[in-house]
């Protein structure tokens, strides 16, 4: 055991010592397979601790890793996501473990049936770069109050946080409870061949194929969080400023690099310019200046911003129309970016295929709900969908003709931090949950329990057939 757990930091830890950090995990969860509820509110108050006592020390690593990141979008989006989700569910988790009276049919009596919710062992988790604290411990958190005992790969693109947050949970935990692991595409594909007991991916579609496809290897159950090009509806209804100024806070957070940020947006075709025009105003409201500014977060990496760049280029000599929101130049050392605004965009271009993660923001005019929604319909199913507009009889229509993980009206993302919610997306946007009580339910095992007194009403059913067996059953069907 010391081997492995000496080797969880190390960037190149063989599948064997992954193999054995899981038999750990294993050995250790047999001695309590069932911890009490006390227990677990134990661990999830050490988590929290672990993470509001760190601030410093993550938030440096966070904006080190990003180039720069917004302290406030971290305090946010960060830390008061753990801080609420690991107080919610210590609230609740002791009434989640009961097991639950079911139903038990005349000729089954006497007797009880019982749901008896049973954690699943060990769960694996692999986490992706744009929030690395949250998508660690927020899965985490979820499996200690199933429960679990949970294996994290961390990503590879956040060096310093994954770091730190390895010894962080080491000093918090014993690596036969919960440990971390570092490393690239190799140690990824080694940890997902792992036969855990649930494994759950957070990342892109193309690499959630591969994470399922050596999950099933093993019958490991999954539970895929994949994104998506998640739309937004702009209504005639709902003030354009408005709708304008709240949709450039969600795009611009985190410089966009979230899996529920708008991704394109219908507008009312008579208000394009407006739009625009309100766009550009609130992101100057917001971010006076792009350089050297504190609240502004840098794309993760030079390789996707080259990425982004290389969209847009695509784009353009495609026919698009690409307009900055400001004029600045960007030029203070970090990935901060100046946000794109594009036009006359169609759905051959990348830019209209891929989920874009990025501050850049395809607009396309519209006549009518039913052409929005024909477009939606026409491709993946989204991880999240927005309508900014009023009218009750098209927000069923929304509702009704549609498919998406989510839907928020008149505001975008905030579904995610409403523990009490599932989230999870639908085909191609994932599959499964981990928030609220299905978060619980997807990391236990719901076992039917069927008690029976020494009194045996079954046995009048028992042969030979014939006489009354035959009138009980007659009366049973009807």
């Amino acid at each position: 055991m010391n081997t492995a757990a000496n080797a969880i930091l190390d960037q190149e830890i063989s599948s064997q010592a992954l193999a054995d950090l899981l038999a750990a995990q294993r050995a250790s969860y047999a001695q309590n397979p069932m911890p009490s509820a006390a227990e677990r509110r134990a661990n999830l108050a050490r988590l929290r601790a672990m993470a509001l006592d760190n601030q410093d020390a993550l938030m440096e690593a966070m904006n080190a890793d990003f180039s720069a990141r917004s302290r406030h979008e971290m305090l946010l989006a960060e830390f008061l996501s753990v801080s609420e989700l690991t107080k919610y569910l210590s609230k609740r988790l002791a009434k989640w473990m009961k097991p639950e009276k079911r139903h038990l049919a005349l000729h089954m009596q006497p007797g009880k049936a019982r749901v008896y919710y049973q954690p699943l062992g060990v769960v694996g988790i692999m986490v992706p770069f744009n929030y690395p604290l949250f998508l660690a411990l927020g899965p985490l958190a979820t499996a200690l109050a199933a429960g679990n005992h949970a294996m994290i790969k961390m990503p590879e693109a956040t060096p310093k946080t994954s770091a730190l947050l390895a010894e962080l949970i080491a000093q918090t935990f014993s690596p036969a409870h919960v440990t971390v692991i570092n490393g690239g595409p190799a140690v990824a594909a080694n940890f997902s061949a792992l036969p855990f007991d649930h494994l759950l991916f957070t990342g892109a579609g193309s690499i959630g194929k591969h994470v399922m496809r050596a999950a099933a290897e093993n019958l490991t159950p999954v539970t895929l969080e994949l994104g998506g090009k998640s739309p937004v509806i702009v209504a005639d209804d709902f003030p354009i400023e408005e709708a304008a100024r709240r949709l450039c806070f969600s795009k611009t957070m985190n410089c966009g690099q979230t899996c529920v940020a708008p991704d394109y947006i219908f507008v009312p075709r008579a208000k394009m310019d407006t739009f625009r025009a309100a766009y550009k105003k609130a992101f100057s409201t917001f971010y006076p200046t792009v350089n050297n500014n504190p609240d502004l977060t840098g794309v993760i990496s030079e390789r996707h911003a080259q990425r982004l760049q290389g969209w847009v280029e695509a784009a353009k000599a495609q026919g698009a129309l690409v307009e900055p929101v400001t004029d600045e130049v960007v030029n203070d050392g970090s990935r901060r970016t100046v946000p794109l605004l594009v036009t006359n965009v169609n759905r051959d271009m990348t830019l209209m295929q891929e989920e874009i993660f990025g501050p850049v923001l395809p607009l396309i005019p519209y006549d009518s709900l039913q052409e929005a929604i024909d477009y939606i319909n026409g491709g993946d199913r989204p991880l999240a969908l927005y309508y900014f507009g009023f009218d009750k009889q098209q927000q069923q229509q929304v509702l009704d003709r549609t498919h998406s993980g989510g839907v928020v009206f008149n505001e975008t993302m905030f579904h995610v931090a409403v523990d009490d919610l599932p989230f999870g997306g639908v085909g191609p946007s994932g599959m499964g949950h981990y928030h609220g009580k299905e978060g619980f339910l997807t990391f236990s095992k719901p076992k039917a329990v069927l008690y029976k007194p020494k009194f045996n009403g079954m046995q009048m059913l028992y042969p030979p057939y014939g006489g009354l067996v035959n009138k009980i059953l007659k009366f049973l069907v009807g």
